[in-house]
């Protein structure tokens, strides 16, 4: 086992990577030079030279069209956006290129690109850096959408990438970059088809993903010296959704609390409950809730930033009510 952070397990998951397969590259905005926005490639351009760590312009739509091109090309790029905000300058490269070329070849083009960018708030990076747009890619047929919330997701999930033949998209959060944990030496691939129950709980489940789970553990720890015991789903996959784990965890504990950083209207939360009234309506002892980020443009000041994010207290003060435990 060694002591790692966030950022230095998905750096190892890069490495591991372009040692392990010489058609894999990274490119992006200063991956290379800099060593990364978030300083993730730090030291890469040094090991394995410019070829394999490239520096691109300050253009998405550019730079995301090249990664699909390569990987039409039978290179296994990975593409890194600075943040997901910028990602929109490219939405038209990957949603109608990247996830539409299989189907419009009719089965005869995949498009083995990865593309991984930093999300969500909390770090005062304003409103043009720091929204939670996953599950508005989670809409998009014909890509898989991840969201690593553990060192061993943010390691393990690209070398399961890489190996699809399909595009995929990797969310990371920025308040998760600096986490410190345990990671087995020998970590690598990850399954990505499955949730996780990462607590186990008998009156309310917490589903959510990504720097909520986080959240989410903390107030289940609280909330247990109370007397009530929840269990916390981490999603790591937005799109497809394992359903069948979220929804047999409700069918045990009778409620549900969806937690996500993205707006309320239109949201994953919304798709996530609709499967639950779908599927377990009869085993609910009382309606679905969810917790989300207020529906403004992200705040940079950081008492507003705070209060616009889903909060430990308000996971807490939800669940008490659901569970008719109110103060």
């Amino acid at each position: 086992m060694s002591r790692i952070t966030y950022r230095e397990a998905v750096r190892e998951g890069i490495r591991e990577a372009l040692r392990k397969d010489s058609r894999v590259f990274l490119m992006g905005e200063d991956v290379g030079a800099y060593g990364g926005c978030y300083a993730v490639s730090k030291g890469l351009l040094q090991e394995f030279g410019p070829d394999r760590i490239r520096d691109t312009p300050l253009s998405e739509s550019a730079f995301v069209g090249v990664g699909i091109g390569a990987a039409l090309g039978g290179m296994r790029p990975i593409v890194e956006v600075m943040t997901v905000n910028f990602s929109l300058l490219a939405l038209d490269q990957i949603l109608n290129s990247a996830a539409t070329y299989l189907h419009m070849s009719g089965g005869q083009f995949n498009v083995p690109l990865v593309i991984r960018m930093a999300t969500g708030a909390g770090r005062q990076l304003a409103a043009q850096h720091a929204h939670s747009l996953e599950g508005m890619y989670a809409h998009i047929p014909g890509i898989k959408v991840l969201t690593p919330a553990t060192l061993e997701d943010a390691r393990g999930m690209l070398a399961t990438a890489l190996e699809d033949p399909d595009p995929v998209l990797i969310f990371e959060h920025c308040n998760l970059y600096n986490m410190e944990g345990e990671l087995a030496d020998g970590a690598g691939a990850v399954n990505i088809d499955r949730s996780r129950v990462v607590r186990s709980g008998r009156d309310a489940t917490i589903i959510t993903y990504s720097a909520s789970v986080v959240k989410a553990l903390e107030a289940a720890n609280n909330l247990s010296s109370e007397g009530i015991e929840c269990e916390v789903i981490d999603l790591r996959t937005l799109r497809p959704l394992d359903t069948e784990t979220f929804v047999d965890s409700v069918r045990r504990t009778h409620r549900a609390l969806v937690v996500d950083e993205g707006w309320r209207s239109g949201s994953i939360s919304a798709e996530i409950i609709a499967r639950i009234m779908e599927n377990a309506f009869y085993d609910l002892d009382s309606p679905v809730e969810r917790i989300c980020s207020a529906e403004v443009p992200m705040p940079y000041a950081k008492h507003l930033e705070d209060a616009a994010l889903p909060r430990v207290e308000t996971i807490v003060h939800m669940i008490r009510t659901m569970t008719g435990k109110a103060a």
